[in-house]
Parts: structure tokens; C-alpha cells; sequence
């Protein structure tokens, strides 16, 4: 059985974070295991506290896994600070992790603010470039490439700008009402458009850790990168579409939309 490693924050309320790459990782058909980088006091309608892991507590986490489970692949999600990304960037390359893939997580669903600015100039200098592949939404483009993004041209703008900055793929999501659904995907100097059509569903939390998770997944079972791609759309908008409901605020999506089991009654 093919293997994925989610390093990320936790979510309380479930929906998102280490969670979510878990159940995502876990429906896409590979062993899911964890190194946890956050725990948060967390629900659908915001994020209320922010408990960090030590970095020598972490660097121990990640060590954990790579000397007896090797993973796969690996999903890199939220990490506020600097020292927790240096830890992150020095046990990769330790290990000559494979598949990478990076969500630079830096606002929540919510509009919480995840990660310090001395931490985003980490991450742009020691992480991205260790990347795989990144799946920046809008705003988090807009940071990494310095722009701004206003329409289909920029995106790939945007992409090829972070790209070539960071020697790294680069998809970039369209669902923050630009370009109805549709990512736009760099790599190998050449851009690709997946397209995707939106769904009216307000419960969107998780989303960027479902896709990323699910990217990770099948690059982990020897999908290509645009065929991962491709797949992971696809599962996050049959789960958007599943249109579960949970919360007084951006609720979580049916990640088990698609578990038909006996154990499941």
C-alpha cells in the first residue's frame, strides 16, 4: 500500500488541517500518516487560539515517520514560524522526500490569519523550493508572486512568475470568484488549464488541504502530476457537491462522500 505524510496544523472542529488530509488521503486510496505542526482551538466560524508544536518535538515527529514508514508522498500544510519550516526544509532534505507537495497555507476560510510575515520569507527561501508542486489559492498567489490577480491572463502570469521563481510546479486555484472554478497549472515551462465549474455550496472549509491532500495521494500511487491533478478535482467537487452541511459558519465537506462499506451502516 502506497503511503502519504500530512505535515500541518490540526483542526478541532475536523474539517480542515490534519484532519481532513487524513480523511482525504485515507478515501484516495493510500495509508495516511501525520506530523503535527499546530494545534488549534478551531470551529466553522474562525480560528480562537494557536498552540505551536516545539521545533524539537516536530523535527522527533517527522524522524518518527521517515525511519520506519517511508512515505510516498508528502503534504506540507500550515506552518506559522520560521523555526518550524527551517525543522521541515532540514528533515526533508535529510531524507530526499519525494512528491512534495506544498499548500502554503496562510489565511484560513475564515479570513484568520495563519502564519507571521518572517515566517512567508522562510518559506518563499528554505520550503518552496523543495516543492514538487505548490497549490496557492488567489490571494496566497498574489503574495508569493507580488501582483495582483484579477482575471484568467494574471493567474497565468502569476504561475509562471512563482514557478520560475521557485524552480517549482505551481497550481493555482481559480475559486475565489475569478475564473468561475478553473486552476491554472504550470510546470515544465508549459501552463495547463484544468477547468472546473463552481458549486453553490457555501461550506468551503478545508478545501486547500482536501486538494492539496488529494494531489499528494496520487502522486503517491505514480500519477502524473497533471493526471493528480485532474483526479483531485474531481474528488474535491463530488465532495463539495455531497453538500453536507455542519456548523453555524463555512462548514467542512463530505470528505467519506464515496465510502461504501458494511462497517459504514
Amino acid at each position: 500500500m502506497k503511503t502519504a505524510l500530512s505535515i500541518a496544523g490540526s483542526d478541532s472542529c475536523g474539517g480542515a488541517g490534519i484532519q481532513a488530509d487524513i480523511k482525504t488521503m485515507t478515501l484516495n486510496g493510500v495509508y495516511a500518516m501525520s506530523a503535527v505542526t499546530a494545534l488549534t482551538a478551531q470551529n466553522t466560524t474562525g480560528v480562537s487560539a494557536i498552540l505551536e508544536a516545539d521545533e524539537e518535538f516536530l523535527k522527533k515527529e517527522i524522524d518518527a515517520v521517515f525511519e520506519d514508514i517511508f512515505p510516498d508522498a508528502v503534504k506540507i500544510g500550515m506552518v506559522s514560524s520560521t523555526g518550524l519550516i527551517e525543522v521541515i526544509a532540514d528533515r526533508l532534505a535529510f531524507y530526499h522526500a519525494k512528491n512534495v507537495v506544498i499548500d502554503p497555507v496562510m489565511v484560513a476560510t475564515s479570513g484568520a490569519r495563519l502564519i507571521s510575515d518572517d515566517a512567508i520569507a522562510t518559506l518563499k527561501s528554505k520550503l518552496l523550493p523543495m516543492a514538487d508542486v505548490i497549490t496557492p489559492n488567489i490571494p496566497e498567489a498574489e503574495v508569493l508572486s507580488g501582483m495582483t490577480i484579477s482575471n484568467e491572463h494574471d493567474m497565468e502570469v502569476a504561475a509562471r512568475k512563482t514557478g520560475d521563481a521557485f524552480g517549482c510546479a505551481v497550481l493555482i486555484k481559480g475559486g475565489h470568484s475569478i475564473n468561475d472554478a478553473n486552476d491554472i497549472l504550470y510546470a515544465n515551462g508549459e501552463l495547463t488549464c484544468f477547468k472546473g465549474k463552481r458549486i453553490n455550496n457555501p461550506n468551503t472549509h478545508g478545501t486547500g488541504c482536501t486538494l492539496s491532500s488529494a494531489i499528494a495521494a496520487n502522486l503517491a500511487k505514480g500519477y502524473s502530476l497533471e493526471k493528480s491533478v485532474e483526479r483531485a478535482k474531481a474528488y474535491i467537487s463530488a465532495a463539495l457537491g455531497a453538500m453536507l452541511d455542519l456548523g453555524r459558519g463555512s462548514g467542512p465537506m463530505n470528505h467519506a462522500f464515496d465510502l461504501h462499506s458494511e462497517f459504514a451502516e
